[in-house]
This record gives C-alpha cells, sequence and structure tokens, in this order.
C-alpha cells in the first residue's frame, strides 16, 4: 500500500488523512501552521466535528505524522495538495497557496510520484498552473511522475455524508495519470468517477458551487419580495418541498459563508472575463447574497427604531458566528460582514458562539477580537437586540426569545418558541 502526503491539514485535508489511516496507508501530513502539528503530533484533533480517537494511536504507532519540513515530500508515493484558494482584493483568484506547494513538490518530486490536486479553483488550474512548475524538475508528466485533479466534496458536520461515502470525481492530465489516481481513491472512498480531464473534473466543482450559490440568491430575493406582501418564504418553500419531483429546497439566510459557495462562483466569472465574455447570471447572483448583510441590518436598525432606539449605543448580540449550523468553522462567515457593519453604525457588539470561543484573526473581515458570552438570562437582558445568525442547536430558543428585547432571526429559528412563549407580537424580527 502506497505512502500518502497531504499537504494543508485543514477542514479538507484532516478528514481525508482520517481516510486514509483508517485504510491502512502511512500518511505524512504538512502544514505551515505549527500550532496544528503540535496538536496532531499529541493527539488531538482541532476540528471540533472530527473526533480524536483515530489520531493518537495512528500517531504512537507511527503510520501518521504531521511536519511543516517540506523536504519530506520526497518521502512519499502519492501527494495531495488541499491548501486554500481564496480571492484577492479585486475578486480574482489568488494561487500563491498552490504555487507555493507546487514548488515544494517540484523540490523533490521523484520518478513514480503521483500529485492530485484537491483545492477548488477554475478549470485550466492543474494544466496552466501547477504543471509547468512540476515540469521543472525535468521529469516528464504520465511517464516519469503522474498528475490529476479531483475536487474535494466535505461537508462539515454533515454526519450522513463523510469522505470515504461521498462520490470522488478524478481528472487525470493523460490516462496513466488518471489511472494512479483512480487506484488511490479506490483504497479509501466507495465510488470513484473518473473523467475525461483535469478541466472536466475542475469545471464539475465549480458547477456544484456556482448552482447552489444562484439558487440560494433566488430564495433571498424571493424573501424579499415575499416580504412586501406579508408572505413567510420558510412556510413557501416546506410548502413547495412536498412536490417530489422538480424540486429542490434551498433557503435564505443572511449572507453566504464557508469556504466554497461565496468564493468559487468568481473563479468563474473571471475565467470568463480572460475570454472576454460576461457571466450576467452569477454576477447578479453574487450581489444578491452580498447584499443580505445589509438587508439585515436595515431590519435591525428597523427593529430598534420601533421602541425609540438608535443602533448607535445600542448592545447588539450575534447569535452564532460559524458560518452554518453545528460547526466551529468561521470562515467568510456573513456573521463578521454583520459586525463590521454594525460597528460602523455605532454599535456596541457582543457575540455567542458555542463552537467558537474565540473570535479569529480573519483575512477578509475587519472585526473586534471578542470571546463567546455564554447564553444567559443576565446576557439576553443586557442587550437592546439579538441577531440570530447561526441556528445552533445548542442554544435555547426559548430562553432568547423569552428574555430579549428584542430578536432579529435570520434562520427561522424562532419559528416554533413564537407559538409557544408569550409576548412575543413585535419582539421577533424575521431578516
Amino acid at each position: 500500500m502506497n505512502s500518502i502526503g497531504v499537504v494543508g491539514l485543514g477542514y479538507v485535508g484532516l478528514p481525508l488523512v482520517r481516510a486514509f489511516v483508517k485504510a491502512g496507508c502511512s500518511v505524512i501530513g504538512f502544514d505551515v501552521d505549527g500550532r496544528k502539528i503540535d496538536k496532531l503530533m499529541v493527539g488531538e484533533s482541532y476540528i471540533q466535528h472530527m473526533e480524536s480517537a483515530w489520531l493518537k494511536p495512528s500517531v504512537n504507532s507511527k503510520q501518521f505524522q504531521a511536519t511543516d519540513d517540506m523536504a519530506k515530500l520526497g518521502d512519499v508515493d502519492d501527494i495531495v495538495i488541499c491548501v486554500p484558494t481564496p480571492l484577492n482584493a479585486s475578486r480574482d483568484p489568488d494561487m500563491t497557496y498552490i504555487e507555493n506547494t507546487a514548488q515544494s513538490i517540484a523540490k523533490t518530486l521523484r520518478r513514480g510520484q503521483l500529485v492530485v490536486l484537491e483545492s477548488t479553483t477554475y478549470p485550466g488550474t492543474t494544466r496552466d498552473v501547477v504543471k509547468p512548475i512540476l515540469d521543472r524538475s525535468g521529469l516528464v508528466c504520465g511517464t516519469d511522475y503522474f498528475l490529476a485533479f479531483s475536487p474535494e466534496r466535505e461537508d462539515p458536520g454533515n454526519q450522513k455524508f463523510v469522505t470515504n461515502s461521498i462520490p470522488k470525481v478524478v481528472g487525470g492530465m493523460d490516462p496513466p495519470s488518471l489511472a494512479r489516481a483512480v487506484a488511490l481513491y479506490e483504497q479509501v472512498i466507495e465510488k470513484v468517477v473518473p473523467v475525461s480531464s483535469c478541466e472536466i473534473a475542475e469545471a464539475a466543482k465549480i458547477l456544484e458551487n456556482t448552482y447552489r450559490s444562484v439558487n440560494i440568491a433566488m430564495v433571498n430575493e424571493l424573501k424579499l419580495l415575499f416580504m412586501k406582501l406579508g408572505i413567510d418564504i420558510w412556510e413557501v418553500i416546506e410548502a413547495a418541498k412536498t412536490k417530489p419531483f422538480g424540486f429542490q429546497a434551498f433557503y435564505p439566510g443572511p449572507g453566504l459563508g464557508g469556504h466554497c459557495i461565496p468564493i468559487d462562483p468568481f473563479y468563474l466569472t473571471w475565467l470568463a472575463r480572460c475570454h472576454e465574455m460576461p457571466t450576467r447570471f452569477i454576477e447578479l447572483a453574487g450581489e444578491i447574497n452580498s447584499s443580505m448583510p445589509q438587508f439585515v441590518v436595515d431590519r435591525t436598525t428597523d427593529a430598534l427604531n420601533s421602541v425609540s432606539k438608535s443602533v448607535r449605543g445600542s448592545k447588539i448580540g450575534i447569535l452564532g458566528v460559524a458560518y452554518k449550523k453545528d460547526i466551529d468553522d468561521p470562515r467568510e462567515s456573513p456573521s463578521f460582514k454583520l459586525m463590521e457593519l454594525l460597528e460602523a453604525r455605532g454599535a456596541i457588539l457582543s457575540y455567542s458562539d458555542p463552537h467558537i470561543p474565540k473570535i479569529p484573526s480573519m483575512r477578509s473581515f475587519s472585526v473586534p477580537q471578542l470571546m463567546s458570552e455564554p447564553v444567559t438570562t443576565e446576557y439576553l437582558e443586557s442587550l437592546d437586540c439579538v441577531i440570530i445568525a447561526t441556528d445552533h442547536t445548542a442554544f435555547d430558543y426559548e430562553l432568547i426569545v423569552d428574555k430579549s428585547a428584542l430578536v432579529v432571526d435570520t434562520r427561522n429559528a424562532t419559528v416554533k418558541v413564537a407559538k409557544t412563549v408569550a409576548g412575543t407580537d413585535g419582539k421577533i424580527w424575521k431578516a
């Protein structure tokens, strides 16, 4: 069984490491963050929804090691790249992490090694960015070394679909590379789906996330329309999804979060611009979704105005800063945009999130470095308004509705509580 190197030990890389370890593979994990490496090497997972039980035995037996020494990339048979692919300030793809990783691999690349890029990116990245860097080693792709792309499909916190049960799309640079990559993933994935090229695999991931972005934008826009008409969008969706065919439910919210949906469609719009082609549909969806935090702030302003208060000087608590419920992943969370907008209006901010005890430093947002507050009667009564930004299961919504002066609910989390708690008229504002 081949030895595996996984570069990037975040929300994609670490679950992949676990899958390979459980399949009996020898794995080396690479990361530039020494804190992650230190935790892993004492058998501790730093991702909340990933258990630590598998780590300590694999570390003790040296089946799994974590390191920041990229020279050890030459020690493994197969290398999987799971590094970030953010956008820069002008919303163009930032290939720095991929390029730096490819350069590190090229320094130790040896005959027979397979390199697979999993980082979500635009079609053509594997061929036009990664391959030329690896070719500088003097080795020939398809003969001396092998190159493929296989998009990650992790859904953090989803217990139904985990790494080994999610079908794996794989595209190779050439037939020998495809065969090697398929053989790699068949060791750990229940269903591997070979496609004809790296570009097909890259485009498939972009399609998946653009599809979600566009449909979420549609329901966000309908939310605004239906609110003006006095129609509850959430009840409409519940009714529509009883149709057993031809409809898939998407839900509105305070904006998009996570590393994929807010970012991936813009890889495609950038690529379209490079080919002098507009992508109006995708760009419009991006505009609608990006406008949702401002809508939530406007609703919060209206809620406070209804009790003769302004945002300036009001104590506002944000409930939930993870980008979705019951996980500890804050990447691109719309909660941080809410904080930026509210702080600019003079609000006194605090937050509570049982999964994120401290707000981390963020690349994309400038937010106060706060600590999470417990959701107690005292905390809720100290606030002028709470905004439910992430509907964590751990929150006591009956307590929140009962003890808060105003509640701005962006997730329909209070729908059942509103029917059981007295005095909610005018207190709960949907956003």
